[in-house]
């Protein structure tokens, strides 16, 4: 075993598995660009105050997050979610409003390691700020949507709620506290539940799902303008064919959604991992941010639980070589193949050779392993172009023509 190993709880991902990452980041900026949501690059780490006022009741903050003093004494903290630094970003440099952002960057918790949960995972997410329309949530949310569907993903279940505001969420605290008292509730929440109780409807232990099981949902208790913003929003999917389940327990894991909450539940893996992705509402982040009032919506979608839906629905699977167009074969000394593959990549061509002299056996082994579609074979007598997916007679070539005869192959 090696002296050295990826920390517990990471991974490293080697070719050709981290060509579907590639393919899979560019599929979702594809969807990101065409609705109008330009990439934003943020600090993988923060002041940790950046997460602390956004979520220090939650467990992401209290127990999983990457805390340290740096060497200038600064209390830092690796980002554990995507949407907090983005915020931070748009309060530092005010960009026009809206403002509508993609991302994709590592993300990272402790916490105990298991199937499609890691320490350091991989988030894609959208954020859009400056409009508290409800048009806007519809567009988010079919924005992930067809995402799903587009990689092929067919067995995925958006459940969706409101969480409403500051008007109609203290009295259903209220409500919700009064139905909490004097129940069996699990060690972590027996003594804390009166400081955030929705967090008891996001529990998964027997004894709270038992003693919520016929709580009081907030979307049952809506302010009108609330009520008027979820109407809007589910009458918005159902224009855009987006089948939705209203999930009345259903809770974020941090504190700063309001009104629009969405999960993607896939359907295809255990219950205990299924969820693929979600998000919701913030119409108060980026003031507990230091910024002025402004609304915003967004979702994350974990890349190595979207690969595993993608596995277990066996669709966008992993490439089996990297899309390589021409082995460049050399028995001649090495020159040619040194040469001909910069031409080749000058021009747009993907190519490749094998090194340190090997006989003219060993590089066709290589170049039928690397998937390209044909060798260009250099011996002391010429040069040939040879298929190597298909049957088909060598073709010899004009060493001053290789480039077009190449390019004229391929588009064939």
């Amino acid at each position: 075993m090696p002296e050295f190993q990826a920390p517990v709880g990471t991974f490293d991902v080697l070719p050709p598995e981290s060509l579907r990452y590639e393919r899979l980041v560019a599929r979702f900026a594809e969807h990101a660009g065409r609705a109008g949501f330009g990439l934003v690059v943020s600090p993988m780490f923060e002041d940790v105050g950046v997460f602390t006022r956004v979520g220090e009741s939650t467990d992401v903050v209290r127990k999983e997050m990457y805390d340290f003093d740096d060497k200038g004494g600064r209390r830092l903290a690796l980002r554990p979610e995507g949407t907090a630094g983005l915020v931070r970003a748009f309060v530092q440099h005010r960009p026009p409003l809206p403002f509508k952002a993609w991302y994709v960057a590592p993300n990272f918790r402790y916490e105990r390691p298991q199937k499609g949960r890691f320490r350091q995972h991989h988030q894609l997410g959208v954020e859009a700020l400056g409009s508290d329309d409800p048009d806007l949530d519809v567009e988010v949310i079919a924005l992930a949507w067809r995402f799903y569907a587009d990689l092929g993903v067919t067995r995925i279940r958006l459940d969706l709620t409101s969480l409403g505001d500051d008007q109609c969420r203290p009295p259903y605290r209220d409500l919700l506290l009064e139905h909490l008292r004097g129940k069996e509730l699990c060690d972590e929440h027996k003594d804390t539940y009166t400081a955030n109780p929705l967090r008891v409807l996001d529990c998964k232990r027997p004894a709270c799902v038992e003693a919520t099981k016929d709580a009081p949902a907030q979307v049952d208790h809506l302010c009108e303008p609330c009520r008027q913003h979820f109407d809007r929003v589910t009458a918005g999917l159902v224009a855009l064919d987006v089948p939705y389940t209203l999930n009345r327990r259903l809770v974020r894991g941090l504190d700063y959604y309001t009104r629009t909450t969405f999960s993607f539940v896939a359907e295809v893996l255990d219950s205990a991992q299924n969820e693929a992705g979600g998000g919701g509402r913030y119409d108060r982040l980026v003031e507990m941010l230091g910024g002025p009032a402004t609304p915003g919506i967004g979702f994350g979608l974990g890349i190595e639980r979207i690969l595993l839906v993608c596995d277990a629905e066996s669709v966008f699977p992993t490439p089996e070589h990297l899309p390589l167009d021409v082995f460049v074969i050399d028995t001649t000394g090495g020159e040619q193949a040194r040469d001909t593959t910069g031409q080749l990549r000058a021009a747009g061509i993907a190519a490749d050779r094998a090194y340190d002299n090997r006989s003219f056996r060993a590089q066709m082994k290589v170049a039928t392993k690397s998937g390209a579609r044909y060798a260009l074979v250099y011996e002391d007598d010429g040069v040939q172009l040879r298929t190597l997916r298909d049957k088909g007679e060598p073709e010899t070539v004009d060493p001053g023509t290789i480039v077009d005869h190449v390019r004229k192959r391929l588009a064939e």
